[in-house]
This record gives structure tokens, C-alpha cells and sequence, in this order.
């Protein structure tokens, strides 16, 4: 490990403990600063409802540190916008923003979207799966950006234990998290070792001040939470990313085929940011046994990318109003 992330880990990485509740409160009161919480959704209607419902009830009812939460629906066939507007959430379809650019299937292109919905100078993302969520993932990851103005950037870290189906922990128990060990983990280690020191580089709970995440591109699929990170590395340097420890993660688990697929345009990211070459094939073939032979099915791998918010006339318009 390089000396600079030996340091950083050091000095970049810490407990949600280390920020007293007190004294985010009294920082967010000094700087005037807002935050928005943003849940991008898709089929969730077992866990969103929870999520929103524990972050208005401690940081919205109990003490004044969230000003908004936004749940963006990507499209969900079940009561996913129904749960998360019952329990306070204000909802907004990903179709309706920005209509001008027709929408694709993606969490990237979602938490881009989010931008022009959200008013918070600090934009906090919550994987709307998460079970017995804890606003210490909120208050974790929003603290340090609230009492240090040169942070930039913030990912919760956390054990991800592998749950099974019923939701108890068996023998696979510290196995969750198998793209990042498998794919993210080496690909960050071989051609961008400052980022070496992040526990959880895929995690989808992190903070980020506006100005930031105005600038940066956004891949459209499941390449997004590498892509940011490695672009914000290039544009503020090491020192304004952080990482805190928050506990323990529970979500629902994705079958190897669908981890493949992440892993594709995981690697289709770095790809981009390492020549910004072409694919010759864009694509991802994955087998299925279906009788007494095996039947090639193939994906495509997500190869777009969302230019800079601070880059669309819609943005620019509402910054000036």
C-alpha cells in the first residue's frame, strides 16, 4: 500500500462515533448549509418505506439535520412510490426530469437525474434495499462534510454480512460484497492505488457537496459508485474523499448472473477512464441450463455515460432563478 493511503487511512477514516450528533447540528447551524437525502428505487416496496420512515422520525422530526428526502422511482412495478410517499418521502418519477432526454435503465442515470429535483448543498445517496436500516448511515457519512469544509466526498464503510433468503446469516456470513472483491477491488489496486484504502468503493451510501457532483459524468448503470470515485480523485485529490465506519449493512443479495452483469460495467467504467478506447463488443454473454443443454443468453453492458449536471441548460437555468 502506497505511504499516501497508509496516511489517509489514518487520517481519512473514521467511526460515525467520532462525530457526536451535537456537534453536526451546531456545524450545519454555523454554515447555513442543507442536505438532501436521495433514495433511488426500483421495486422496493418492502424496504423504502422503513428507510424514509427512520430518517424523517430522527433527522427530520427529532433534530433538524435532513431538509429533504427524495425517493426516485426508476420505473417500479409494485407499490414502491405508494410506500415511500406514505411514510413522507417526496416521490418523483425518473421519466418526468428532464424529459427532453429520454431516460435508460440505471441507477447512475438515476442519481444524475436527482440533481435537478434536490436543492441540498450536500446530496447524501441510500440504497432504498437496505433492511433494519440506522440513521447512523446518514448521520455518518453527512457529518464530516457538515464540520470540514476542504472534504469533498464521504462513502459509509460497514460489514456486509451474506444474508440468506429468510434474512438469517449462515455459513457464508463476511462474504457479502463479492463484485468489490472480485472485480472493483484489483481494478482499483492495479491502476488507481490511491483509492486503495476504501473498504466499501461500491457502496451505494455516500455524501458529496452539490459542486462536486455537478461536474462530474455520471455512467448510467452499475459502473457509477467506481466512476465517482475515480473521477473525484482526479479532481479534488485524496485528501477530500473520506470514509466512515457505520456498522453493519443488510440488503437483499443479486444470484452470480446479475453479478456478472455489475461486473461487466464495472469494468467497462474503468475502461473508459483508463484509454477511453471502444469495446469491440459492448456485450456480455452468461449461460442458463434449460433442459439438458446449456441456452447463451447475452447482455448488453452499459457503455453510456451522463455528462457534467453543470453541463445541461435545465441546471443552468434553475441556478440563475
Amino acid at each position: 500500500m502506497l505511504e499516501e493511503v497508509e496516511r489517509w487511512l489514518i487520517e481519512r477514516s473514521w467511526s460515525v462515533a467520532d462525530r457526536p450528533l451535537h456537534r453536526i447540528l451546531a456545524a450545519k447551524r454555523a454554515s447555513g448549509q442543507t442536505v438532501s437525502v436521495v433514495l433511488p428505487a426500483l421495486n422496493e416496496e418492502a424496504t423504502v418505506g422503513d428507510i424514509v420512515s427512520v430518517i424523517r422520525h430522527d433527522l427530520v422530526h427529532q433534530v433538524p439535520l435532513v431538509d429533504e428526502v427524495v425517493v426516485i422511482d426508476s420505473g417500479s412495478t409494485d407499490r414502491t412510490s405508494e410506500a415511500a410517499a406514505a411514510a413522507g418521502a417526496r416521490v418523483v418519477h425518473r421519466d418526468v426530469i428532464l424529459p427532453r432526454i429520454p431516460a435508460v435503465p440505471g441507477k447512475g442515470e438515476v442519481l444524475w437525474r436527482s440533481l435537478l429535483v434536490t436543492r441540498g448543498d450536500i446530496v447524501c445517496f441510500v440504497d432504498a434495499d437496505l433492511r433494519d436500516f440506522s440513521s447512523d448511515f446518514v448521520t455518518g457519512i453527512v457529518g464530516p462534510l457538515l464540520t470540514d469544509p476542504h472534504l469533498q466526498l464521504v462513502k459509509a464503510m460497514y460489514d456486509r454480512p451474506l444474508t440468506q433468503a429468510d434474512g438469517s446469516t449462515g455459513a457464508g456470513a463476511g462474504q457479502g460484497g463479492r463484485v468489490t472483491e472480485l472485480m472493483a477491488r484489483p481494478l482499483l489496486n492495479m491502476h488507481w492505488p490511491q483509492l486503495a484504502g476504501f473498504v466499501q468503493p461500491l457502496g451505494g451510501e455516500y455524501a458529496a457537496r452539490r459542486g462536486l457532483l455537478e461536474r462530474l459524468p455520471f455512467p448510467v448503470g452499475y459502473g457509477v459508485e467506481l466512476g465517482m470515485l475515480v473521477d473525484a480523485l482526479h479532481l479534488v485529490g485524496l485528501d477530500a474523499l473520506a470514509q466512515v465506519d457505520v456498522g453493519v449493512r443488510k440488503h437483499r443479495h443479486q444470484d452470480g448472473q446479475a453479478l456478472g452483469r455489475m461486473a461487466a460495467a464495472i469494468y467497462r467504467t474503468a475502461q473508459l477512464r483508463l484509454a477511453r478506447a471502444h469495446l469491440l463488443r459492448p456485450s456480455l454473454t452468461q449461460f442458463e441450463r434449460a433442459g439438458d443443454a446449456f441456452e447463451p443468453r447475452t447482455y448488453s453492458v452499459d457503455t453510456e455515460e451522463r455528462p457534467p449536471m453543470a453541463d445541461i441548460a435545465e441546471y443552468q437555468a434553475r441556478r440563475v432563478a
